[in-house]
């Protein structure tokens, strides 16, 4: 062992040198609904959001409005820089048709939706135990025992 390394260790049991770590971001994809009417929204939108650091890939559709965001971001960060553009911006609020329980509840069908999707809300799924769906298996051809009566 040198003097050097000696020394090195008198100094650290006096003096704790910790370094701060930084928290990696995490690759995610971010969908928001943004308001374009032509090109050149879709280009500013596209421009904007482009040009954040870690953004990977924009994807954008303006025929659903829709911004598709995929890389290192955080989704509060892509909604405010998309906003700083002046267009009116919302994270994408609807989910595919067949993934909800009950599309034509009050709270989950939406005119202005796009084709094939439905609004995201909590009045579109079946409570656990409901009784339409212990009626509706009394009937069922995958079930053995349902309809003794046949």
């Amino acid at each position: 062992m040198g003097a050097l390394d000696s020394l090195s260790e008198y100094i650290s049991d006096y003096f704790h040198v910790t370094r701060k770590r930084r928290k990696r971001k995490v690759m995610q994809t971010v969908n928001l609904k943004v308001k374009m009417d032509c090109d050149g929204c879709e280009r500013r939108v596209k421009n904007a959001v482009s040009s954040m650091k870690g953004v990977k890939s924009v994807e954008v559709n303006r025929k659903i409005h829709k911004v598709t965001v995929t890389g290192y971001v955080e989704p509060k960060k892509v909604l405010k820089r998309v906003e700083r553009t002046g267009k009116k911006a919302e994270i994408w609020p609807y989910v595919p048709y067949n993934m909800v329980a009950y599309p034509y509840a009050v709270g989950a069908y939406d005119k202005k939706a796009p084709a094939g999707f439905v609004r995201k809300s909590e009045q579109s799924q079946p409570l656990p135990g409901a009784p339409d769906d212990k009626i509706m298996s009394l009937f069922s051809d995958d079930n053995p025992n349902a309809c003794t009566v046949m």
